[in-house]
């Protein structure tokens, strides 16, 4: 085995990092340091994600059935989804494998539309994605990462960025709804977490591991944890 981590290791700790924020959001106050340090560790998850989304472009044998798998499996979170974060079904917000999905398809659009029409198709792909966990920046990373794959230094500065932005605009949001500054920003810094992932991915050795069921860990893992959690959070 080659140096550094599989992708099966990867995917591991953005399930466990996952986990761990999905609890905090459930059952710990946003606004405690306790409850920010596990949104911090939290920010892992997506961006990891968004990047496998970009490596299975390169590897799948299949862009049928790669999209077939994520829309199948969206459709089976939403109801978890929905329920874990209002304690009911809802339609909205979207979960983020529908958003991996749509990344999935930007990446396509990369590849195969012509650059005149490539802002259109890209454009519509970023409005679709407006309802849903990690959104505009989840799509945005999977091109991201397909387009700068061997660029690490352009890379780590397209996800710092997100992550103050993402930062800056959350504490504008919360002193515009009537927080002062220092009030707002300790609700906020756990985006900058999303850093992580500058010394955490390029650690990828480019092998798959976990056997021939690695892949499905993460498209599992997501919906049960979830309704798991929305039981434990509003029961039955």
């Amino acid at each position: 085995m080659r140096k550094g981590l599989t992708g099966f290791q990867l995917k591991l700790i953005a399930i466990a990092a996952m986990l761990i924020d999905h609890v905090a959001w459930a059952f710990v106050d946003t606004g405690t340091s306790i409850g920010q340090l596990m949104h911090f560790v939290g920010r892992i998850t997506g961006p990891t994600m968004c990047f496998f989304i970009a490596e299975g472009y390169r590897h799948t044998r299949s862009l049928p059935r790669y999209l077939a798998r994520l829309a199948v499996f969206a459709a089976l979170s939403q109801v978890p989804f929905a329920y874990y974060n209002m304690g009911r079904a809802s339609l909205f917000p979207l979960n983020v494998i529908y958003t991996l999905g749509l990344g999935l398809l930007a990446v396509h659009c990369m590849e195969t539309v012509s650059e005149s029409k490539q802002w259109l198709v890209i454009t519509a792909l970023v409005l679709l994605s407006v309802p849903a966990d990690w959104g505009i920046y989840g799509v945005f990373l999977c091109m991201a990462f397909y387009g700068w794959r061997e660029n690490w230094r352009k890379l780590s500065l397209v996800v710092s960025a997100g992550a103050v932005g993402l930062t800056v605009m959350q504490v504008a949001a919360l002193m515009a709804g009537g927080y002062d500054f220092w009030p707002a920003v300790s609700q906020s810094w756990f985006h900058l977490g999303i850093v992580i992932n500058v010394f955490l991915l390029p650690l990828y050795n480019g092998e798959r591991g976990g056997g021939a069921w690695g892949r499905w860990i993460f498209y599992v893992f997501y919906p049960l944890h979830l309704a798991i959690l929305g039981w434990l959070r509003w029961g039955l």
